[in-house]
């Protein structure tokens, strides 16, 4: 199989450059490698922003906004037009299968929509005769130049939470996809152009680290939005504001789903599977730890071994449950992950790496995995491990459950299933997390609410979309205004007063 080439989009055109470094990206589900992938050095970087502060400064910033909406509603519909395309691409490169992989695009396409209303969103306030004949008002404007850098778990999803709003709002923006899985990306950001969108205002660079550091240091990148692990989280918010950026940095998490005596248990055990093992785990709101109060958690075990069982995994496009993990690297970390509870301690109820597969060739595979009797110590519990691995741990009341959440370092997502309003209601006010499921185990906001977590789960102060993603990508002013008649006059250098 020839590998073919995937390159940076600037300006709404393919870079025709020669990359000095590339990088090789994989069908997961073949581990054959089917592109190679150049590599930006930070002197490109300056470029393609230099290019975007200019579409920013002289075309976009300045734009109405009602021409701004009308752009987007085009996009939505060329969107809406190729998200099976778009699809098909996320599952070549990630290894989802196709649904989960459609579902991801129709979820990037309720931001879309939420950004179509901008007009309203950016409405100020006006007061009149705050002070005798003097009128204030505000305003919200544009960044400037904001960059997007993207994890490889949602490629399509993730930028479509950011770049939506960030572009409405009447920024130019830079996306840095995962080198993992690139050309989904790339592929909507074209998309930008074909719907009226200036040259310049949406622009792809593919990198590693030295594309990141060319991101977060620039002078004429206002802003930084990341998606990814708590390290790395943690390094972007420090380095980007250090420099002067606004910054939201969502890391890591270790989501848990809190089961109650009172639950109906089937309607968990579809849960815990569904949350646990779609997109094989590969989400940061995948529900990692299972916590069964004492009395219910045999019949929990049990039930979702069974389930287990029925799951097919296999190449994404076979209409099978779960693909594959997206690199063999990441893959083998997973592995060890198990090999390393099990040696703690932890009962494997289900050993996901005997599985078998539905695929050609030596695909990236592990099949679900579920530990019980996991406890606080073992890396599987404490470790976000990214891959399709449930662990149960064992509590002996709703109080313990909670404490455990609570004393987590991650604080992302979380769920209870009870059919105790009472239980329920006391949960959603008690819990140290950002994103509560009552009886929903994977609770992502709607795109008129605001995604993100509490704790080491997001550096800054701005959560994603909803009206937190409109006041990240702009700027608050206030106007105080006075027009004199002709009789004004006289001198006073005291304090402004209200009168």
């Amino acid at each position: 199989m020839t590998a073919t080439r995937i390159t940076h989009l600037i300006a709404g055109e393919p870079w025709s450059g020669t990359a000095e470094r590339t990088s090789p990206v994989y069908n997961p589900a073949t581990g054959e490698q089917s592109g190679v992938l150049d590599l930006a050095s930070s002197e490109l970087v300056g470029e393609v922003v230099a290019k975007a502060k200019k579409a920013w400064s002289q075309e976009w910033g300045t734009l109405s906004l009602a021409r701004r909406s009308q752009i987007l509603f085009t996009f939505r519909e060329l969107l809406n037009r190729d998200k099976e395309r778009i699809a098909a691409i996320i599952t070549a490169e990630h290894g989802k299968v196709l649904d989960d992989a459609l579902g991801e695009v129709n979820r990037g396409l309720e931001v879309v929509e939420f950004a179509c209303g901008i007009p309203s969103l950016l409405k100020g306030g006006f007061t009149e005769n705050a002070s005798t004949k003097v009128d204030v008002y505000s305003m919200r404007q544009s960044l400037g130049v904001v960059a997007i850098i993207s994890p490889f778990n949602f490629p399509a999803m993730v930028p479509l939470w950011f770049v939506p709003v960030a572009v409405a709002c009447g920024n130019a923006v830079v996306i840095k996809p995962s080198e993992k899985d690139p050309s989904a990306t790339i592929a909507i950001a074209a998309l930008w152009r074909e719907a009226g969108l200036p040259d310049g205002v949406v622009n792809v660079v593919n990198g590693d680290k030295e594309a990141v550091d060319a991101l977060l240091t620039h002078p004429d990148v206002k802003s930084i939005s990341f998606v990814g692990s708590t390290p790395i989280a943690r390094y972007v918010y420090e380095t980007g504001t250090s420099h002067g950026k606004r910054v939201q940095a969502l890391g890591g998490a270790k989501n848990h789903m809190l089961v109650l005596p009172d639950a109906d248990l089937d309607l968990a055990a579809d849960a815990a599977i569904n949350a646990g093992f779609g997109s094989a785990g590969e989400r940061c709101m995948a529900i990692s730890a299972l916590v069964a109060v004492d009395s219910i958690a045999d019949d929990l075990v049990e039930k979702i071994k069974d389930r287990m069982g029925k799951l097919r995994t296999g190449d994404g496009t076979r209409g099978c449950d779960m693909g594959p993990l997206v690199t063999q690297q990441h893959r083998d970390k997973v592995v060890a992950y198990v090999e390393a509870g099990e040696a703690q301690g932890a009962s494997l109820v289900v050993d996901g790496r005997s599985g078998t597969y539905d695929a050609d060739g030596e695909g990236f595979f592990l099949a679900p995995t579920l530990l019980d009797n996991v406890d606080e110590q073992m890396s599987v519990y404490t470790d976000e491990i990214f891959g399709p691995v449930l662990s149960v741990v064992r509590v002996h009341s709703y109080d313990d459950g909670l404490d455990l959440i609570n004393r987590n370092q991650y604080g992302n997502g979380t769920a209870i299933f009870t059919n105790d309003g009472g239980a329920a209601r006391r949960f959603q006010s008690e819990v140290e997390v950002g994103m509560v499921g009552i009886n929903v185990p994977i609770p992502v906001p709607v795109s008129y609410y605001s995604f993100g977590g509490w704790k080491n789960s997001l550096f800054g102060d701005s959560h994603a979309h909803g009206m937190d993603g409109v006041h990240f990508f702009t700027r608050g002013k206030v106007v105080t205004s006075r027009w004199l008649d002709p009789s004004h006059g006289g001198l006073n250098l005291g304090f402004p007063q209200n009168d």
